[in-house]
């Protein structure tokens, strides 16, 4: 019985890491759209990631003194699994 709750606990904890934002390739730009910095993209779930985490997961992926601005999302799959199937590019701008 302890072996089995010991085991539920495991597979709990490691499933919700598992659900935690994290890199991949950032969507292209689109004609007419200008970059101030690279770009960098985030595959996360809109339903358990708040905004904070994602914009947070962002800016570590950016150089230091430079703030992350939103592009835009968007969900199809390519770059994201199925649990995690927002994809949000953000750029890395000089900060102001």
């Amino acid at each position: 019985m302890r072996l089995a709750l010991t085991s539920v606990v495991v597979v709990t904890l490691t499933g919700c890491s598992a659900l935690q934002p994290y890199p991949t390739y950032p969507a292209d730009a689109l004609p007419g759209e200008t970059d101030t910095g690279p770009r960098v993209a985030i595959c996360y779930d809109a339903l358990v990631s708040t905004l904070g985490e994602v914009q947070t997961a962002a800016q570590q992926e950016c150089a230091a003194n430079t703030e992350v601005t939103s592009v835009r999302t968007d969900w199809q799959m390519q770059y994201c699994p199925l649990l995690l199937p927002a994809r949000a590019t953000f750029v890395c701008a000089p900060k102001k």
